[in-house]
């Protein structure tokens, strides 16, 4: 078949002296296929045998280059039908994994811009300080920001953080950082588990204009509680996703 990738196009272009690896060359290949629109969403991959086969690389060779593009939401496998390419939607993992979208937009090579709104110290809400474990009143970065992909807007984040535990961060610059990243490597904190809940909403307010969707345009809502690893509780977020620029797939196992 003309879509699928052949000794005689994809070996030519493996350079098995360069300093990328293997895996990671065939991995790119794949990635550049499905970008393109060559390998469409729902496409099914040949079996690994005949994909190996046909590169001229071992069986363990490849599983690294699909894990790599599992894990980055370009490909799924389903049991007993084979390997398929994912929806074009940006698929992040945050259903699976404790990860914020600037990590799983960069892990994915997305690019993507982020416009901080506001960045200031608020006395923490009720419903907030009950939920972070903080007195009434007791003080809290309130950080709002849009995350924008090409096509526009596509998620406005929300988020309030102890500065108790992370004194000074409301002077901290989260234009082109991530959040977490920045309060484990700079502050020294080791954040652990998370809750996350999914719900549907209807766009309304200062989040349809941010989005720039019309009133009522169904959007997905996210609400997170993250904890460190000592038990005490960090960040609270709300985060409102478009749901036609971005979706949220989970992997699940029965057992």
């Amino acid at each position: 078949m003309s879509d699928q990738l052949r000794p005689a196009g994809a070996a030519e272009q493996l350079d098995r002296e360069a300093p990328v690896p293997l895996h990671a060359q065939v991995s790119e290949q794949i990635r550049a296929r499905i970008m393109s629109g060559e390998w469409p969403p729902h496409y099914r991959l040949r079996s690994e045998p005949e994909l190996a086969v046909d590169l001229g690389i071992s069986r363990g060779t490849l599983r690294r280059a699909l894990s790599t593009l599992i894990r980055d939401g370009l490909l799924v496998q389903v049991r007993g039908r084979g390997t398929f390419v994912t929806s074009t939607a940006i698929e992040p993992s945050i259903a699976q994994k404790l990860t914020t979208l600037s990590e799983d937009f960069a892990r994915q090579g997305v690019a993507v811009s982020t416009q901080v709104i506001s960045h200031e110290l608020i006395s923490a809400p009720s419903p907030v300080a009950a939920l972070l474990d903080l007195r009434p009143g007791q003080s809290v970065l309130r950080l709002e920001r849009i995350r924008s992909l090409s096509p526009g807007p596509v998620a406005r984040l929300v988020n309030y953080v102890r500065v108790d535990l992370a004194p000074g961060l409301e002077r901290a610059d989260l234009t082109d950082r991530s959040l977490f990243g920045l309060l484990e490597n700079e502050y020294g904190l080791k954040i652990s588990t998370g809750r996350r809940t999914f719900t549907a909403t209807a766009a309304s307010g200062a989040t349809a204009a941010a989005l720039e969707v019309p009133e009522s345009f169904p959007l997905l809502y996210l609400e997170q509680i993250t904890y460190l690893d000592d038990g005490r509780p960090i960040e609270y977020s709300d985060v409102w996703i478009h749901s036609e620029r971005m979706r949220v797939t989970s992997l699940l196992s029965r057992r």
